[in-house]
């Protein structure tokens, strides 16, 4: 059990109030990571202004992203709250827990972007000349890249605050892999 608290609505300054109020209208509660990411002043805006920012990727690929990144960090939370949106997107078990694994063979595409996003995270950044070409040669672009690497340094930042904090997961736990 996490050492760290989940502050809510009343101790949170009023700009993250506000938010609250926002992520409970679209979302219909406040999921723990976001809370605590308003124990600072700028945090919550800041990290949600960056995952929200205008993308070159889909959805659903973002979300193939914030899947293979969260596993090799190990974040179970993030795991978790990204089946959920994997699932959204139209992901089936089978195929998140595969993108999970950084592959994804029912779409040769996304499979790219998958062993990409893996070889990035994995290597820190140098990733090999293989999946930098397969990536490319499924029709990615440098603007893609530069996307990806944004929606990587994204999830890294919630993947190292909760497994710092190991805040209780609010959303059903995916599949230990």
């Amino acid at each position: 059990m996490s050492t760290f608290s989940i502050p809510t609505r009343s101790e949170v300054t009023s700009g993250n109030q506000a938010i609250f109020d926002n992520l409970q209208k679209g979302l219909g509660f406040v999921p723990n990571l976001y809370a605590y990411f308003a124990k600072n002043d700028t945090a919550l805006g800041d990290y949600l202004a960056l995952q929200n920012r205008k993308s070159s990727l889909k959805a659903k690929e973002r979300e193939v992203i914030n899947l293979v990144t969260s596993q090799i960090n190990g974040c179970r939370y993030c795991q978790s709250a990204h089946t959920v949106l994997g699932k959204m997107n139209g992901f089936s078990d089978e195929q998140i827990l595969e993108i999970r694994r950084g592959r994804a063979t029912f779409d040769s595409k996304l499979d790219a972007l998958a062993q990409f996003t893996a070889a990035v995270v994995i290597n820190r950044g140098k990733a090999t000349a293989e999946s930098i070409a397969a990536f490319f040669s499924a029709g990615y672009t440098e603007a893609n890249m530069i996307d990806v690497v944004i929606v990587i340094g994204d999830k890294i930042i919630s993947n190292y605050i909760h497994n710092l904090t190991d805040l209780e997961i609010d959303f059903p736990v995916a599949d230990e892999l």
